[in-house]
Parts: structure tokens; sequence; C-alpha cells
């Protein structure tokens, strides 16, 4: 299973990278990407079996990345903020870890 996260905090980033690959063998942890920016770019040029991303972002919110490419990968997000879990499950989301 080929994994991306997208979060801008170095050590979250790092904490859920290192939980990931601890799940299973076959996990496979492609990239780590920081900025709304860089997964537009990303993601219209690769594709994933599912994403984690937080919903904020260096350079905005995650939703933003919806709005400028098609995602059809699940997506879970972890984030620190609750108040946008309904919104997150309008998009492609499988899971809401605060």
């Amino acid at each position: 299973m080929k994994v991306l996260i997208i979060e801008d905090e170095p050590l979250a980033a790092e904490r859920l990278g290192n939980l990931v690959r601890e799940l299973h063998d076959e996990i496979q942890l492609v990239a780590t990407l920081d900025s709304v920016q860089r997964s537009v770019v990303w993601l219209s040029q690769n594709t994933v079996d599912l994403i984690f991303m937080d919903i904020q972002l260096a350079d905005g919110l995650s939703f933003e990345i919806f709005e400028k490419v098609e995602i059809k990968t699940p997506v879970i997000f972890t984030t620190a903020y609750n108040e946008y879990a309904l919104k997150a499950f309008k998009v492609n989301s499988i899971d809401y870890i605060l």
C-alpha cells in the first residue's frame, strides 16, 4: 500500500510516518508534503492508496487541494481542529483523527 502524508509540522509528519510504517511491512510511505501548492503539483502527477492530511498547512487549508486537483484516494484527516470535521467528510475523507 502506497501512503502519502501531507503535514507541515516536521515533528508531526515524522511521528505519523513512523506510526504508519510500524503498522505493516507492505506499507510504503512514498512522500511527505508540507504545503497546498506542493501537494497539488505532486497529486496531479502521482497516485497513492491512502492519504493522511493535516487541515492547516503552511500556505493555506488543505481543502484548497481538492479545489485544484481531483482526489479519488481515501483521505484520513489528522488535525487538532474539530471545527473542520463536517467539511472533511464532504470531500474524500474516510476518517478524522483529532
